[in-house]
């Protein structure tokens, strides 16, 4: 029973969780702006997605954890690791839009853009899952609406 209950929220919660990992990502994109040589990244989030909810369903390995950018200078900060597949949860570079000078491939139009629909989603996914856990609530108490 109460691993129909966890199959149920899963896929809310791990959209929930990778919408928040993703809106790090696309802040530190924005954020490096101005920063020569910064190459933007994200990730694949429907790849990641079903990844996560598979390793669920498998019962991943303990202690398994994500991909990270290398290190290629001394001075750079290390990546925050994203989650439980490396292969779904690498960071890719995106593809270069405007070519810069500095070498710099962040496009603030379209991080924005990503930025506020990452947002939108985040926000649909949590309304979802307050909606599944109203509904269990409701289902548990045997109270109809009355």
């Amino acid at each position: 029973m109460l691993s129909k209950i966890t199959d149920a929220l899963n896929l809310q919660s791990q959209a929930l969780k990778l919408r928040g990992q993703r809106q790090g990502v696309l802040t530190s994109n924005i954020t490096n702006a101005d920063t020569p040589g910064y190459k933007a990244v994200d990730f694949d989030f429907a790849k990641a997605l079903e990844s996560a909810t598979a390793a669920n369903r498998t019962a991943a390995a303990p202690g398994e954890q994500g991909a990270a950018l290398a290190r290629t200078d001394g001075r750079h900060i290390e990546a925050r690791r994203l989650g439980a597949d490396p292969s779904a949860m690498s960071l890719k570079f995106r593809s270069v839009v405007m070519p810069s000078i500095d070498g710099n491939t962040v496009d603030l139009e379209t991080e924005r853009a990503q930025f506020a629909e990452n947002v939108l989603k985040y926000e649909a996914s949590l309304r979802a899952l307050n909606g599944q856990l109203r509904t269990l609530q409701t289902a548990m108490s045997g109270n109809n609406g009355q």
